[in-house]
């Protein structure tokens, strides 16, 4: 493909072992895997270790479509890193201390479907509502 990979960002107010638990926490994946308020995410697997799969159902909530986000982690370092791969793309996730908080940066292969700019959108639109998720859980 050679398309140079997508990046976003979030700074969250919480330690990083919070913000990992959100990131990798079925039940809490449920709660922000969505980038628009008629979006949610009835379902989601997480088998967190090099070789395990993970998977997230993204449904319209009117029912008119929906769609499984599902690879295998290829790399996992606790509080650190996680590295996936789904079809034929890539995506890392990194969570570095920050001040009072943790940075969390997401790195992505784009697919050729929807443009870039929709692309960095809507992963960005999902960043800030795991952001406002772990905000407003308020902390261990």
């Amino acid at each position: 493909m050679g398309l140079e990979r997508i990046t976003v960002e979030t700074s969250v107010r919480a330690p990083v072992a919070e913000a990992w638990d959100a990131y990798t926490t079925p039940d809490r994946i449920r709660q922000w895997n969505f980038a628009s308020d008629d979006w949610h995410c009835p379902a989601a697997s997480v088998d967190l270790r090099e070789g395990g799969a993970f998977r997230s159902r993204m449904e319209a909530k009117d029912g008119s479509m929906g769609f499984d986000f599902a690879g295998t982690y290829t790399a996992v370092v606790p509080h650190e890193r996680i590295d996936t791969a789904f079809g034929d793309r890539h995506a890392s996730v990194v969570f570095q201390p920050a001040g009072e908080g943790t940075l969390v940066r997401v790195s992505f292969d784009p697919e050729t479907e929807h443009s870039l700019d929709q692309q960095r959108q809507g992963w960005q639109a999902i960043l800030d509502n795991f952001r406002r998720h772990v905000e407003g859980a308020g902390g261990h």
